[in-house]
């Protein structure tokens, strides 16, 4: 393999539960009860079409402004939780493995949803390990599209099936598969069944198994 690209909520930090915090805030005011369940269905989603599925479950229709008003609120809750981030929120093994990589060579990408990757990574630390950033802020289309992907390997200059993708999401697991990249799930099996493979976290395998994994079939 020749590119790396991680997701970040759920596989470099643990921000999933802010997310469900100031989303269950949301729901909330819909009179919707947001279940964990329902959550797995967020990770990896877009803010506005995590709201889209929100008002589906709750059966609500409601205006442009208030929808725009809503997006908004949830940020801010979100990144009330996102100040208070440091290095100590970092995953476990994914800082040694990113480090090793980058020392053998190998280019790095974020992939993400989130519109706040940039400030999250210079909060714990990280920014600067990434050779190129593609967040909310820079695609059009949302995961399980592959866009974010497809977008990351044209900057790191690596063909896509010659890359790796680190998830935590099923939508996003699906995105890597869409772009014929080799997707490595952290998580559980449960959830995350359709992936090459599925690891609890970054101490549970080699760097030496993920380079030589073989590229999928073109």
């Amino acid at each position: 393999m020749k590119g790396f690209i991680f997701d970040l909520d759920g596989v470099i930090v643990d921000t999933a539960h802010f997310h469900f915090l100031a989303w269950k805030k949301t729901a909330d005011e819909l009179g919707l009860e947001l279940t964990e369940e329902m959550n797995e269905q967020l990770k990896g989603v877009s803010r506005i079409d995590s709201l889209k599925k929100i008002l589906a479950w709750a059966d609500k229709e409601i205006s442009q402004d208030h929808f725009d008003k809503l997006t908004t609120e949830k940020n801010t809750d979100y990144l009330s939780y996102v100040e208070e981030m440091t290095s100590g929120d970092i995953l476990p093994g994914v800082e040694a493995f990113i480090t090793q990589i980058k020392s053998q060579g190998y280019p790095v990408a974020l992939g993400s949803a989130s519109k706040n990757a940039p400030r999250i990574l210079k909060k714990i630390g990280l920014f600067d390990l990434f050779d190129t950033i593609v967040d909310g802020n820079s695609v059009k289309k949302a995961k399980p599209d592959p866009e974010v992907f497809v977008i990351a390997a044209g900057n790191l200059g690596v063909a896509r099936e010659e890359c790796v993708v680190f998830e935590d999401s099923e939508a996003g697991v699906t995105a890597a598969n869409n772009a014929g990249m080799v997707s490595i799930g952290i998580g559980s099996p449960e959830n995350l069944g359709h992936a090459d493979h599925v690891f609890g976290n970054f101490t549970e395998f080699s760097t030496e198994f993920i380079v030589n994994l073989e590229p999928k079939v073109k």
